[in-house]
């Protein structure tokens, strides 16, 4: 008996502690924090979709993936246009995406587009544009490039490109540029004070990346005078308007834009950078796979379901000449009006009370090229028919 009122207690602290457990579930599920964005496409529609704080920026993005049914690509991304600075910036896929959105003002114009960048990852695609410092583009066995990337990112430490090179610095408040010389180290961004040749060691610094993001510049040069059309901007993530505290650099090329952002990137993310290659690189491939699979499965069905379609539809006469489906149909129509002609001739007689006698050979089966004959008919009638 008291082992029974026991085994009744425990189940009963069982149940109370199952209890405490989803409740405190629901509590933390209800302090998560969620947002409902409008995601915007590159046929200019939208989605609509909510999001909440444990969402990694790959996690949505294969989310939209599945529910846009596009093609798998790592170029895939989610980038955040600030219309009112007039810049741009692809989102890291490790990145939390509503950490970053709620940056925003609550009247901000800013946007979230879901568009293909081939720039996101053209640094691990071809390495040897980004990781040797050359100024001109080259090709690489991929072997080489492997062997490249994992110099660079596997080892103890990651290898931050040394960039270096005269870019265009903005004057503050001011829209009037001067040329300085920087370099890229990976405690952040120097340059070589005014007077000073480029190989002195009194370099100014001129921001660490801890607490910035870099930006792609939009229009620089109408919009700050900028001297060509390749600018870049550094700024901290809750800076939403002008402001003193915003760098902009210019660059004399394309090439040199590139090289410099995803230096920049490299330096302020490390290793994380090429996991997030890895793994978009894994999900593709994945989704390749399945759907060569689901592809392959589909066309095996569609041939085994023909196969008794194809036979349905043609026979074989006993010569071996094959017949239609239209002959067939017709010779079925020829043999139902003689049927019926033979049963009506048979209800008269019987009405009589004359017997008769109905006999005929049976239809052969007729080629395409033959019309359909029929055998001599002996139909016993009465001699007077009935009115």
């Amino acid at each position: 008996m008291a082992s029974c009122w026991r085994s009744q207690e425990e189940q009963a602290a069982k149940t109370k502690a199952e209890k405490i457990r989803v409740a405190l579930e629901k509590i933390k599920e209800a302090q998560v924090k969620k947002l409902v964005i409008r995601v915007h496409l590159s046929d200019e529609s939208s989605k609509t979709m909510m999001v909440d704080e444990r969402q990694t920026v790959r996690q949505v993005l294969d989310s939209l993936l599945d529910k846009s049914h596009c093609g798998f690509s790592p170029d895939w991304s989610l980038v955040e246009s600030i219309n009112e600075l007039q810049m741009e910036r692809i989102f890291e896929d490790h990145e939390n995406l509503v950490e970053n959105l709620l940056n925003w003002t609550r009247d901000s114009q800013n946007r979230l587009m879901f568009i293909e960048r081939i720039e996101k990852y053209a640094l691990f695609k071809n390495p040897q544009n980004y990781l040797l410092g050359r100024k001109e583009t080259c090709e690489m066995a991929d072997r080489n490039k492997e062997a490249l990337l994992e110099e660079c990112f596997c080892g103890s430490a990651v290898s931050v490109p040394e960039m270096e090179g005269v870019l265009w610095l903005k004057d503050d408040g001011k829209k009037s540029w001067k040329k300085r010389y920087f370099l890229l180290r990976a405690s952040g961004i120097y340059y070589v004070p005014k007077g000073k040749a480029k190989a002195s060691r009194e370099l100014v610094c001129f921001l660490q990346l801890d607490h910035v993001n870099v930006y792609n510049g939009q229009d620089y040069r109408s919009k700050y005078k900028a001297p060509t059309d390749y600018c870049l901007a550094l700024k901290h993530p809750q800076i939403q308007k002008k402001s003193q505290y915003i760098k902009y650099l210019c660059c004399d090329d394309v090439r040199t834009l590139h090289q410099w952002i995803n230096g920049i990137r490299i330096a302020k993310y490390g290793k994380t950078l090429y996991v997030n290659y890895q793994e978009a690189m894994k999900r593709t491939e994945a989704a390749y796979d399945w759907s060569s699979l689901s592809s392959s499965s589909i066309k095996s069905g569609s041939s085994s379901s023909s196969l008794p379609e194809s036979q349905s539809t043609h026979c074989s006469s006993d010569s071996g000449v094959a017949v239609s489906e239209n002959n067939l149909s017709g010779h079925s129509r020829s043999q139902s009006q003689v049927s019926s002609i033979f049963s009506e001739a048979w209800k008269r007689g019987t009405q009589d009370e004359v017997p008769s006698v109905l006999t005929h050979s049976p239809l052969p089966v007729c080629s395409p090229a033959s019309h359909l004959t029929l055998s001599p008919v002996s139909v016993h009638l009465p001699l007077t028919l009935p009115c």
